[in-house]
């Protein structure tokens, strides 16, 4: 695909987010990333959403994969654990460099990888730090943020939809790779890194000082809805039905806000009345609800398309709520050059993203969706120098999967 990373050689063998988002990252920086999954695919081969109604091709799995050479294996024969083994630690300077998500497996241990090849750069994606296998949603309801997410009337815990967790560990195994790849050259030595997706969670509430509020209150956070916590941003009706969030957490977005709604005599004596200082966001978030009845007419009284005018011609901070159905429509108009569509090989047409990293101004391409298993052939053949008859032969004992069409 081209890019900084063009002739680096990464070989990944990981299921579902966090490890495919690593070498999807990787790929559309220009490394060449080779992606092992077993014959018929892996447990995310076919994970939803998928075309036709989730009868067709699985549209996470062509996304998250794309830019990738797919390859199949019996990783439960001896010669498959073997390709498997060559081809992660295959030699060359830019080569020997392996993402995994294979916790449990002796046969792919790292002291097993490391004496064929010392220097190889692993990196795996756990769970838990000790092996017991975790997802996103599990790590995410274990640090607490379930119980301070919804509306305040609730009890009962609200799950986030996104796997906010899964795709900061994909970001973090790919940084792992660069890091590594700099201290290779530098001493010519071998990393093994371990990156637990419970960790990431961990460090994610603590770096954040969440942590540390509740050690200090004895308790966990209060719900507050759509209100920011700790400065001031909440949503806003507009007059025809449309909802806006609207947020000031500094003295000129609070300043912005107050000047576009003509509030300021208002704010005024509002500030006198209770001896505040509404250009500190703290005053702001212990007075959110009477500042949100005092701004709610002045969004009631205007439609969306006005109210949106207005504030950006304040330079307010605010956005537009829609729905992921308005974002395609906004696609397919031409705006959101990020996005790209992704033709299936089954037929159906994805949307993509290209790498939010713009280098020197350009934005790369996305990558096309990979064919499960259609690259083995021209990989065995490249990386380890198989010949057709030795090709041929593991065909036939089902050491591989099946010959593809990579334009099926």
């Amino acid at each position: 695909m081209g890019g900084p990373l063009e002739g680096l050689r990464v070989v990944e063998c990981a299921s579902f987010v966090a490890g495919p988002t690593a070498g999807m990252t990787l790929a559309q920086l220009g490394a060449s990333v080779i992606r092992i999954d077993p014959i018929g695919g892996g447990p995310d081969h076919a994970r939803w959403p998928a075309a036709h109604g989730g009868t067709g091709d699985s549209y996470y799995w062509a996304s998250l994969n794309k830019g990738k050479q797919s390859i199949t294996v019996d990783m439960r024969s001896e010669r498959g654990r073997e390709l498997v083994l060559a081809l992660a630690t295959a030699p060359g300077d830019d080569r020997g460099v392996l993402v995994d998500n294979v916790v449990g497996r002796r046969w792919m241990a790292n002291d097993v990888l490391t004496a064929r090849r010392p220097d190889l750069i692993h990196v795996r994606v756990q769970g838990y730090p000790h092996g017991r296998p975790a997802v996103d949603y599990t790590v995410n309801a274990e640090v607490g943020i379930p119980a301070i997410t919804g509306g305040e009337e609730g009890s009962a815990p609200v799950n986030h939809v996104l796997p906010a967790w899964d795709l900061i560990t994909g970001l973090s195994v790919s940084t792992a790779v660069l890091a590594a790849l700099h201290q290779r050259e530098r001493t010519g030595e071998g990393v093994y890194s371990e990156i637990a997706l419970s960790d990431v969670a961990l460090a994610g509430v603590a770096n954040l000082g969440w942590l540390s509020e509740a050690a200090e209150s004895g308790r966990d956070r209060t719900r507050h809805g759509n209100h920011v916590y700790g400065s001031f941003g909440v949503d806003f009706a507009c007059a025809d039905g449309k909802r806006v969030m609207v947020v000031a957490l500094t003295p000129s977005q609070w300043k912005a806000l107050v000047s576009v709604t003509g509030t300021e005599s208002v704010f005024a004596a509002l500030e006198k009345a209770f001896d505040v200082d509404l250009t500190d966001e703290t005053e702001r978030y212990r007075l959110r609800e009477t500042i949100a009845a005092v701004l709610k007419p002045w969004f009631l009284e205007r439609d969306s398309e006005v109210v949106a005018d207005e504030l950006n011609r304040a330079r307010a901070l605010w956005g537009r709520y829609q729905g992921m159905a308005d974002v395609v429509t906004a696609h397919r108009g031409g705006e959101h050059p990020l996005l790209a569509d992704l033709p299936l090989p089954g037929g159906p047409t994805g949307i993509t993203a290209r790498s939010p990293l713009r280098w020197n101004g350009e934005r790369g391409e996305p990558g096309s969706a990979p064919v499960l298993g259609a690259d083995t052939d021209r990989v065995l053949a490249e990386v380890l120098g198989l010949s057709d008859s030795e090709i041929g032969e593991l065909h036939d004992q089902q050491v591989i999967g099946e010959r593809r069409d990579p334009q099926r």
